[in-house]
């Protein structure tokens, strides 16, 4: 035990929000109790016109445990990456190069590459291409223990997809008694 005479060991607190892409991953490493909601907007539009003579579902949500561990980076200057176990199982895997690209591996094998920015307000922006569509994604933290995440799909022509809007609570454990 230490007495109040001895001097402590300082302890480090890392800046928040996140200031570097490296922090800011390592940040998102934890077991988080997610709620996210689904819109497809090109539904909602053309659905809306039936909505006064049937219930119309173009929304969902879902509620579950979503697991982010932070991978360390294979290269020395490298931010590293994030493995994401969500609720409805699989992994996702997301490498980051600190020349601003990324590269993704979702649960079934398929690849894909996009750009991340993190902006001056903490908050991280991911923007990646498939088949012609582009999603980019925002992720940002309000404080250490909520992250909220937004993301929306467009097609070549400029016509909104699919848009989905996520808060995520951190889970902490009770100290041991």
């Amino acid at each position: 035990m230490t007495s109040a005479t001895e001097p402590s060991t300082p302890v480090t607190i890392a800046p928040f929000p996140p200031e570097t892409i490296a922090t800011f991953l390592a940040f998102c490493a934890g077991d988080w109790l997610a709620l996210r909601s689904r819109f497809n907007l090109e539904e909602g539009r053309d659905e809306a016109r039936q909505a006064e003579e049937e219930e119309v579902s173009w929304h969902s949500s879902e509620r579950g445990d979503l697991q982010v561990t932070y991978l360390a980076p294979q290269e020395l200057d490298g931010p590293g990456g994030l493995e994401i176990s969500p609720p409805s199982g699989g992994r996702h895997r997301l490498l980051f190069q600190p020349d601003g690209g990324f590269q993704s591996q979702d649960p079934d094998g398929a690849v894909s590459t996009g750009r991340w920015q993190l902006w001056p307000d903490g908050s991280l922006e991911l923007t990646s291409e498939r088949a012609g569509t582009s999603v980019r994604e925002r992720i940002w933290f309000t404080k250490a223990n909520l992250r909220l995440r937004s993301s929306v799909e467009h097609h070549p022509d400029g016509r909104p997809g699919r848009a989905s809007f996520s808060s995520e609570i951190r889970r902490v454990s009770r100290p041991a008694s």
